[in-house]
């Protein structure tokens, strides 16, 4: 058996898929690679990284949702999706020009890997439902000292 395409896609339940499109799509940068506008739903492709969208119904007790608790923005507290860019700082200028509050302010910043570091010129945003997402450019790497 071939795996092709992405090997992990977040699916994430958002309140407005309009809103959810307007964030993601019109000031982000990600394209649409299809939908189903009669479900609410989009897949997303930024430079590779995949990303689905769907509209949940008002009602949490239907079958299709999958809330694990009672929906509550934000959503997905404790998690935040890291997507690499090629330009973070595009990403960076449509947001601030759309007046985009950010939830960490652009910086680089250097993790220790193994006996070096490697470096990301990174940003913290939450989408209209609280998901978090850091943007990010790599640095390279660099030895530790």
């Amino acid at each position: 058996m071939t795996v092709t395409g992405a090997r992990l896609v977040p699916e994430l339940l958002c309140s407005s898929l309009k809103d959810s499109l307007a964030f993601h799509v019109g000031l982000v940068g990600f394209t649409v690679l299809y939908d189903r506008p009669e479900d609410g739903f989009a897949y997303l492709d930024l430079e590779g990284a995949e990303l689905m969208l769907e509209e949940a119904p008002e009602r949490t007790d239907d079958a299709r949702v999958w809330w694990t608790a009672e929906p509550e923005k934000p959503y997905g507290r404790g998690i935040n999706l890291q997507i690499e860019v090629t330009d973070v700082y595009a990403i960076h200028a449509r947001l601030n020009a759309a007046g985009w509050p950010l939830f960490r302010p652009i910086e680089e910043k250097w993790y220790r890997k193994d006996d070096g570091e490697v470096g990301n010129r990174q940003f913290l945003v939450q989408d209209p439902d609280g998901y978090l997402f850091r943007f990010f450019s790599d640095l390279g790497e660099r030895p530790l000292g």
